[in-house]
């Protein structure tokens, strides 16, 4: 019998090795609680620990694969074919710093089937060549909707991926010896060192065929850096803001030496409670200059208002988000990359004269509550005043966005720049502008009109 078992991985292996696929090593996927998944591998040869999560998006591999925000995850796609378009690096959404490092932050990647023949104009390479150049370990050939629906049931877990070991005993060995992630500071590993100013038309000169113009540079933005992706930089460019990129623990008075007109905290990974090198800057930035938040941004924002932040059992990441927007009643479809969230209750008491005269927060935690009333609550902060809930997750009722509406600032918990993803939420750096320019009513914004700005093709799909 084994034999026989023998003689038919054999031919397996000879049959693949035919194809365009070619000869592969085996591989291995374990979670922490003993969960195995065996494929091939399709990217660098080695071992790599890290929390297992997955993306839903059905494009965009590359940006997510390049998203500095997956520091420290093992990234499963849960979009069965990974790879057919190939690879433009002008895509890429890693650091623009200097000094920044070539390769992806995260620490591995899991796919149901990889494609090695990429067909489309702007590829200039595949995804496994890539993988392997930067050293990325990853694994194809896993039963992914299987993996997705495990992680649904008992939340994201530490995972290893090996092509160098395939018993249990090492790879719980490697398993033990790393680090969980609740508890680690990611950013540092992956913000810029030094500040820098950004040159905006080398920003996005590679995508010229796409990207309308940016416009005349009217406001100063001081950019938090704790994992910024490019598309972030890109739309506050087209924007029309002249950039300067500091490291995430940068002082509140050396930024306000610098006289912005506004300060953006971006996106990052991690546990947002090990970011307090952040957060307790923007405690003091908080009134006395604009303020924009975008994921961990929008935590950092959080926490500097005293809230709590909890983890979320397996996250939001993908481009197919629905969210709703409490003040115009639109619904957003979103990108999404975290695995933390804002519980609103910590951040005060409901102000019930602004929210619909309710008087205490919905006991289940669920904030479709406001949804279903048609409310944008509102609460009392010891710190900051009053605080607006302005956005909503549709799918599991956390909180998405929220306006300080005593100190000029706002937040989102996900991702408006579509690197990748939909465009229903660029209004927001939209919004950001106006807030700039001292508009009270900033967030005040026809959603549909403003989500092709910044795009070539805008104008005319406007006309059409």
């Amino acid at each position: 019998m084994k034999a026989n078992h023998r003689r038919g991985s054999a031919l397996a292996s000879a049959m693949l090795g035919a194809t365009t696929k070619g000869a592969t090593q085996p591989a291995v996927l374990m979670l922490s609680d003993g969960t195995m998944f065996y494929g091939r591998s399709c990217g660098a040869s080695g071992t790599a620990v890290g929390e297992v999560c997955f993306n839903t998006s059905l494009e965009g591999y590359f940006e997510v694969l390049t998203d500095p925000s997956y520091a420290g995850q093992i990234v499963t796609m849960t979009y069965p074919q990974i790879g057919n378009y190939g690879i433009d690096e002008a895509d890429a959404q890693l650091s623009c710093a200097p000094d920044a490092p070539a390769a992806p932050a995260l620490r591995a990647m899991v796919v149901r089937d990889m494609c090695r023949t990429p067909s489309n104009w702007r590829s200039v390479t595949s995804v496994p060549a890539y993988l392997e150049r930067h050293g990325i370990v990853a694994i194809e050939g896993v039963d992914t909707r299987a993996l997705v629906r495990h992680l649904r049931e008992t939340g994201a877990q530490k995972g290893v991926v090996s092509t160098e070991f395939a018993a249990a005993a090492e790879l719980r060995a490697a398993l033990d010896a790393a680090p969980d992630l609740v508890g680690q500071n990611l950013v540092e590993t992956v913000s810029c060192r030094a500040s820098f100013d950004l040159d905006v038309e080398a920003l996005a000169s590679s995508r010229a065929f796409s990207l309308a113009p940016a416009a005349p540079a009217r406001h100063h933005v001081v950019v938090y850096d704790c994992g910024v992706k490019r598309g972030i930089l890109e739309n506050l460019a087209l924007a029309g803001c002249r950039l300067t990129v500091v490291p995430w623990d940068t002082p509140a008075e050396d930024v306000l030496a610098l006289h912005p007109d506004g300060v953006f905290l971006s996106n990052g990974p991690g546990d947002p409670d090990a970011v307090e090198g952040t957060y307790a800057q923007v405690q003091k930035l908080l009134g006395a200059v604009p303020v924009f938040g975008i994921c961990l941004g929008h935590q950092m924002i959080s926490l500097a208002a005293g809230a709590q932040i909890e983890k979320l059992k397996f996250g939001h990441r993908g481009g197919n988000q629905p969210v709703m927007n409490l003040l115009t009643r639109r619904v957003e479809i979103t990108a999404q990359n975290h695995g933390f969230g804002l519980v609103l209750p910590s951040l005060g008491a409901l102000v019930p004269e602004l929210s619909g005269g309710v008087t205490e927060h919905p006991a289940d935690g669920d904030l479709r509550f406001w949804v279903e009333r048609g409310v944008a609550p509102v609460v009392e902060n010891e710190r900051f005043g009053r605080i607006r809930l302005t956005h909503v997750n549709l799918n599991d009722g956390t909180a998405e966005g929220i306006q300080l509406l005593d100190v000029p600032a706002f937040s989102v918990q996900y991702h408006p720049e579509a690197a990748p993803g939909p465009t229903d939420s660029h209004y927001l750096f939209t919004a950001f502008s106006h807030l700039m320019n001292g508009d009270a009513d900033y967030l005040n914004i026809d959603s549909a009109a403003d989500r092709l700005a910044g795009w070539a093709f805008g104008e005319e799909a406007q006309h059409a």
